[in-house]
């Protein structure tokens, strides 16, 4: 598999690898072009409505209705005019310049010590919403053809609780054939996602993604592996090496985020 090329645009990014397709990100719709709106026919002039003594009447007692049942609603239910939400906690995890400086990759760093390209990331602020993104490309030499994809992502919620969405992520990822297994005491709820997708045009060749996902308050955190391997040239990678390292590699960030994490991942 050849080196990406560097497509970023705040740094030496390299670009995105061959599309492995599992990797859960934004996606785009291309149809024919739609046909010519028709002319849109002239606006008739209303005529003035006549208004007559009784007329009148009955729509000064409906407004009066209307009003009563308003007032009623209020004082029943004031989320009609109040509406509230709970803000989700911070469980102090904080913004950082820099996310591939706070990740560090140790885990994964020992298992590819080669770098392909200069690591990549952003971060965004907003008062609903903090973003903290970091990619990297790593190889296990530097000789070595083959690379291996890092994508890691950190959001702080700060207006909407996460968690239904979090929940909907969880559940996309099962349609598109993702095995799940949940990931005990790791923030409020936490699992990780594998998947091995072959090639539509050359079956022995395998793109595989695994990923854990953590929601912790109003933190949500991906971390995403990808590679390939074919049939009869190379062995595929070792599921639970990846698997430990994502965890391992995990807590640490989330540590260099905030809080302290539980050791017993």
């Amino acid at each position: 598999m050849s080196t990406p090329t560097d497509t970023g645009s705040s740094a030496s990014v390299p670009g995105t690898p061959a599309s492995y397709g599992a990797f859960p990100g934004p996606t785009s719709s291309f149809g024919p072009p739609l046909p010519p709106a028709p002319p849109t026919p002239p606006t008739p002039t209303p005529r003035p409505a006549r208004i007559t003594r009784r007329g009148l009447f009955w729509a000064l007692g409906g407004a009066v209705v209307a009003s009563a049942v308003w007032a009623t609603a209020v004082l029943t239910v004031p989320d009609l005019v109040t509406p509230t939400h709970q803000v989700p906690d911070s469980h102090g995890y904080h913004l950082v310049p820099d996310l591939c400086a706070a990740a560090r990759f140790n885990r994964f760093s020992q298992l590819y010590p080669a770098q392909s390209g200069q690591p990549y990331h952003y971060t965004t602020r907003h008062p609903a919403l903090d973003d903290m993104y970091c990619s990297e490309y790593l190889k296990k030499s530097p000789g070595d053809t083959e690379y291996y994809s890092l994508y890691l992502e950190a959001q702080l919620h700060k207006e909407m609780d996460p968690a239904p969405e979090f929940a909907a992520q969880k559940e996309s990822l099962r349609q598109r054939r993702y095995q799940i297994t949940e990931v005990p005491a790791l923030g409020n709820e936490a699992y990780v996602g594998f998947l091995d997708d072959p090639s539509t045009s050359d079956r022995t060749w395998h793109y595989l993604t695994q990923v854990i996902y953590v929601r912790d308050g109003g933190l949500t955190y991906y971390l995403s592996w990808s590679g390939s391997y074919q049939d009869g040239h190379s062995a595929p990678p070792d599921r639970d090496s990846i698997r430990q390292a994502l965890m391992m590699d995990t807590r640490d960030v989330l540590r260099a985020l905030g809080p302290t994490v539980p050791a017993n991942l």
